[in-house]
């Protein structure tokens, strides 16, 4: 997912104030490997800046007993999965403290590849409040979030001001603007991230969700995507495509290829993640200055975006978890999750900073960003994700390809699904 490539973007430069610690609730260096402490290894995807190298030398600095090393895999979320899956099946302690997507913590969970967590330990009354239930499962804490996500609306804001239209808060107010007023500029109505991968299982949720529907319910014990609502959101992508004002280029768009089509003014409204407001804002970029972002619209009112992310997670395995307990404290503290903002325009978990006066002036977009995370959910969860989310792809698919009626494709991804949570 984006996520893990974004991450690598958020260059955080400056050290951070050693005194500082003790405010952060990490404790000092004790050197005493038999209470769990002792050096450690934080793994991640591919880290494309080196933002975490600056981090960890300051922990280290203040914690000689207790080095934290960076083990970097791929930056592809398919490949750090597998990579990281397979390190955590082989019962070997090579990883202690494991930056994961949201999306995988259920599964990580009830696999037992990660510990569960005392509640106290961690201000998770600080935080965003639904990014908290991204790290749970079963009832029990098993990660801490470390970066959020929600998605966005992007819309050309010189083009709708020029027709004396405000952006849409429901569906019926976007697909009339993407029909009737992007021709006219000889643009593409709508798009998101439809090609068969990750990104389309988000979308798809939202779209649900936003519709008043669910997927799966009660950790993955549930099915509840046979409904009316479920049905709704599908049709709403599926006549996008059918009607013209989803083009059929989208349905090959991962993050970045979306992206770039509005960053290029080939779109008039785009869904994607909090980082396009940067790059499209950028010098160079044919938009800047020219596009705004409000959150998703929804069949009736506000839209329901997903949640994403990355939580922090200390791995069953781990050699000294009191340690990597501290290291989680001192990623999730208030003073890394400004830099997090301010050096890297990462999204952070910590829920004063989208009320600081100063942030707001220099990230005009917080507002907005913090009611489309307050009103997001989590994407379905279950012990077997991986499998949800490759039939939700592929039911997508079919629909928006037009092979299959949304009828159709709520009770066929519902069979699917109702088989996926009985093979446990």
């Amino acid at each position: 997912m984006r996520w893990m490539r974004a991450a690598g973007r958020a260059l955080l430069v400056g050290a951070v104030v050693l005194a500082g610690y003790a405010g952060f609730g990490v404790r000092a260096d004790t050197g005493a490997a038999s209470e769990g402490r002792g050096p450690l290894t934080l793994v991640t995807a591919g880290d494309l800046t080196d933002y975490l190298s600056p981090l960890l030398d300051d922990w280290n600095a203040a914690h000689p007993g207790e080095r934290a090393t960076l083990v970097e895999l791929p930056d592809s979320a398919d490949e750090t999965r597998a990579q990281m899956i397979s390190e955590l099946r082989s019962g070997r302690a090579r990883f202690d403290v494991l930056n994961i997507d949201v999306a995988w913590t259920s599964e990580f969970a009830a696999a037992g590849w990660i510990s569960p967590l005392e509640r106290d330990r961690f201000p998770l009354d600080t935080f965003l409040r639904p990014v908290v239930d991204t790290a749970t499962f079963d009832g029990r804490l098993y990660a801490v979030p470390y970066v959020t996500n929600a998605g966005l609306l992007y819309y050309r804001k010189d083009i709708l001001d020029r027709e004396g239209e405000k952006p849409p808060r429901t569906w019926a107010e976007l697909v009339r603007q993407a029909r009737t007023i992007a021709p006219e500029y000889g643009l593409d109505g709508y798009a998101g991230q439809f090609l068969p991968y990750e990104g389309l299982t988000v979308n798809v949720t939202e779209a649900v969700h936003s519709a008043g529907g669910s997927i799966l319910r009660d950790d993955g014990d549930r099915v509840t995507v046979d409904s009316d609502a479920a049905r709704a959101g599908l049709r709403f992508l599926a006549d996008g495509v059918r009607d013209g004002w989803i083009s059929r280029d989208a349905l090959r768009y991962k993050e970045e290829e979306s992206r770039q089509a509005f960053q290029d003014g080939r779109l008039l409204f785009l869904r994607n993640w909090p980082y396009v407001y940067a790059d499209a804002g950028a010098s160079g970029s044919k938009v800047a200055g020219r596009f705004g972002a409000v959150p998703l619209p929804g069949a009736d009112g506000p839209g329901t975006s997903v949640l994403g992310g990355s939580n922090l997670a200390v791995s069953s395995h781990a050699r000294h978890p009191a340690s990597a307990a501290d290291l989680i404290s001192y990623l999730t503290s208030e003073r890394v999750q400004r830099q997090v903002l301010t050096e890297g325009s990462l999204p952070p978990v910590r829920a004063a900073l989208y009320e600081d006066p100063e942030l707001i002036r220099a990230y005009p977009y917080l507002p907005t960003l913090r009611q489309s995370v307050l009103s997001a959910v989590p994407r379905p969860k279950s012990p077997r994700y991986d499998q949800v989310s490759l039939a939700v792809q592929a039911v997508a698919q079919d629909v928006m390809a037009l092979r299959q009626t949304p009828e159709q494709a709520a009770a066929r991804l519902a069979r699917e699904l109702g088989a996926i949570s009985r093979k446990g």
